[in-house]
């Protein structure tokens, strides 16, 4: 499991590589922890457009930092799994706080990305 603390961070680093170019794209992105495992989840407002989770679609493997710590990470798509509800849930209910993101959370695609220990 994640560290609370660096669960409760408002954003991580996610790089991923490149699909055409081989080199690292590294992006800054909205996340939450799932309670009980090493994964997290990201909603990606571009959907299959957004150049980083078409590289991960090619390529899953990728790199998350978070706060001071940096895992390797397989990232997958997840809509329309078991995992789309609750990730959306999950992501939506962490940024909300008062703000209209009903339509972000349904449009945008689900990814998780299961994190290990970088070594």
């Amino acid at each position: 499991m994640l560290d609370a603390q660096l669960a409760a961070l408002s954003f991580c680093y996610v790089t991923t590589t490149g699909r055409t170019t081989a080199k690292a794209h590294r992006i800054e992105i909205w996340f939450a922890a799932h309670p009980e495992r090493d994964t997290i989840y990201m909603l990606s407002g571009g959907r299959d457009r957004a150049d980083w989770v078409r590289n991960l679609v090619v390529s899953p493997s990728c790199t998350v930092e978070i706060g001071d710590a940096t895992y390797r990470g397989y990232g997958r798509v997840i809509e329309g799994s078991a995992e789309d509800e609750p990730a959306r849930t999950l992501v939506h209910d962490k940024y909300a706080r008062g703000d209209d993101l009903a339509d972000w959370r349904a449009t945008a695609l689900p990814i998780a990305i299961d994190l290990t220990a970088a070594g």
